[in-house]
C-alpha cells in the first residue's frame, strides 16, 4: 500500500512510518493539514491515517474538504477522541474507519489492509438501470458522468448492486460494511444510504435506494427513495 500518515505527534508518526515500512508499504508523513492537502493533490495514496487534532486545522475539516472535492481515498481516523458521538461524527463526515489511541499496531495494520481490499478488491463491475458501479475507479457511472465513492459508500453500493432484487436489512448492511464489532449508532446506515441517494440523484439516475418500511432498503429502478 501507499500510505499517508497525517499526525502532529512526531513519536506516533515515526512509530507508524517505521512499522508500516517494515511491512513493505510505501509511507509518507505530514505533521499539519496544509502539507497533507498538498501531498494528496500530488500523490495517489491507497489509504490515509488521519489524526483529528492538527496544529493548523482539525483533521475533520481536512477530511470534509477531501470528500467535498471528490477524493474518495479510504481514511482511517486515528485519534484520542473516543466517545461514541465523536466516532459517529468522524464516520458521518467521511472517515472509513476509526481507531482510538492508544492503539494496537497489528490491529491498525489489519484495518488498513481491510480498507485497501474493499477499495481495490477483486469485485467486478455491476450495472442496473443505466448506472454502473465501476470497481476500478470506485465510482457510480452513468454515460460520461461519474460520482466518486468513499470506501464505505463503495462497500454499501456493492451490497446493493450484488442483490438488486433483495430487501437488505439495516443489521445486514451494518455487519457487512462496518463489521460485526461496530459499536456506534446503527443509524449510520441511514446516513450512508442518504449519501448514495444523493450521488445517484446527481447522476440523474433512474436508480435509487428505496426504503422498505420496517425492514430496510433495496436498489430500485424508477422507484421512490423516500
Amino acid at each position: 500500500m501507499k500510505v499517508l500518515i497525517v499526525e502532529d505527534d512526531a513519536r506516533v508518526a515515526s512509530l507508524l512510518q517505521r512499522g508500516l515500512s517494515e511491512e513493505g508499504h510505501q509511507v509518507d508523513a505530514c505533521g499539519n493539514a496544509q502539507d497533507a492537502r498538498g501531498q494528496v493533490e500530488q500523490v495517489g495514496y491507497d489509504v490515509i491515517v488521519l489524526d483529528w487534532t492538527l496544529p493548523d486545522a482539525d483533521g475533520l475539516s481536512l477530511l470534509r474538504h477531501w470528500r467535498q472535492t471528490g477524493n474518495g481515498t479510504p481514511v482511517l481516523m486515528l485519534t484520542a477522541r473516543g466517545s461514541t458521538g465523536e466516532k459517529v461524527l468522524g464516520l458521518t463526515e467521511g472517515a472509513d474507519d476509526y481507531v482510538v489511541k492508544p492503539f494496537d499496531f497489528d490491529e491498525l495494520l489489519a484495518r488498513l489492509a481491510s480498507l485497501h481490499r474493499r477499495a481495490r478488491g477483486g469485485a467486478v463491475d455491476k450495472a442496473l438501470g443505466g448506472v454502473r458501479l465501476d470497481v476500478r475507479r470506485r465510482a457510480l457511472v452513468s454515460g460520461e458522468r461519474h460520482e466518486a465513492l468513499t470506501a464505505r459508500e463503495f462497500a454499501l453500493a456493492q451490497e446493493f448492486f450484488a442483490a438488486p432484487d433483495d430487501v437488505l436489512s439495516r443489521s445486514r448492511l451494518l455487519s457487512a460494511v462496518w463489521g460485526s464489532q461496530f459499536d456506534g449508532a446503527p443509524n449510520i446506515v441511514d446516513v450512508y444510504v442518504g449519501y448514495l441517494r444523493s450521488k445517484l440523484d446527481a447522476l440523474g439516475a433512474k436508480v435509487t435506494v428505496a426504503s422498505v418500511r420496517g425492514v430496510g432498503y433495496r436498489l430500485a429502478v424508477g422507484g421512490s427513495g423516500a
